[in-house]
C-alpha cells in the first residue's frame, strides 16, 4: 500500500489549509525538480512562504513542511530556505502538529498520516507513529499548547508561532 499523495488530496481543501497559515503552494509538473526540497523529489520544498510539491508529493512531507513553517521562530522564517533547522522538541511539535492538521483533509486524516509515516520510514522510539502520538507526543503537545498553536481541546489555532 502507498502513501497518500498530493494528487489524492481535494485541492481546494490544500489550499485553504495552507492559506490560513499565509503559505502559498506552489504545484509543480510531474519530473521536474522540486525546488527546496530538503531530501530532494518527491518530497516538498520550502522557502519563504512556499511550499513546492508535485502530484506524487506524499501529503505527509507536503504538511511536514507547513507545519515546519508554523513552528518555527519568525526570525527563521524570514531567511527559510530548505531547511527549517529547530531542535527535536520542535521536530516533534511538526510531527504532532501535521496529524492534527491531517484531519482538516478529506481522504487523509491523523490516522492515515500516522500510518504512512510508518510506511515512509519515519522510526519512533515506541514503536510506531500513532504509539509515538499517543505516548511520548504529548511533551509535542504540550509544546504545541505553550506556544498557542493548538487549544485547550487539541484543535490547531491556525496561528504561526511568534
Amino acid at each position: 500500500m502507498s502513501v497518500v499523495e498530493l494528487r489524492d488530496l481535494n485541492p481546494k481543501a490544500v489550499e485553504e489549509l495552507l492559506s490560513a497559515y499565509g503559505v502559498e503552494l506552489i504545484t509543480l509538473t510531474l519530473g521536474t525538480n522540486i525546488p527546496a526540497s530538503y531530501w530532494g523529489a518527491p518530497e516538498a520544498g520550502i522557502a519563504g512562504q512556499c511550499v513546492f510539491a508535485r502530484a506524487d508529493t506524499p501529503a505527509h512531507s507536503l504538511l511536514h513542511e507547513l507545519c515546519h513553517y508554523v513552528c518555527m521562530t519568525p526570525e527563521r522564517r524570514t531567511a527559510l530556505w530548505r531547511d527549517a533547522g529547530g531542535d527535536e522538541e520542535e521536530e516533534c511539535a511538526v510531527c504532532y502538529l501535521q496529524a492534527l492538521l491531517a484531519d482538516c483533509l478529506p481522504g487523509l486524516g491523523g490516522a492515515r498520516l500516522l500510518e504512512d509515516l510508518d510506511r515512509w520510514g519515519y522510526s519512533f522510539r515506541e514503536g510506531s507513529a500513532a504509539a509515538w502520538f499517543a505516548g511520548d507526543g504529548a511533551a509535542a503537545r504540550d509544546w504545541l499548547a505553550d506556544k498557542g498553536l493548538i487549544d485547550a481541546h487539541e484543535q490547531p489555532t491556525l496561528r504561526l508561532r511568534t
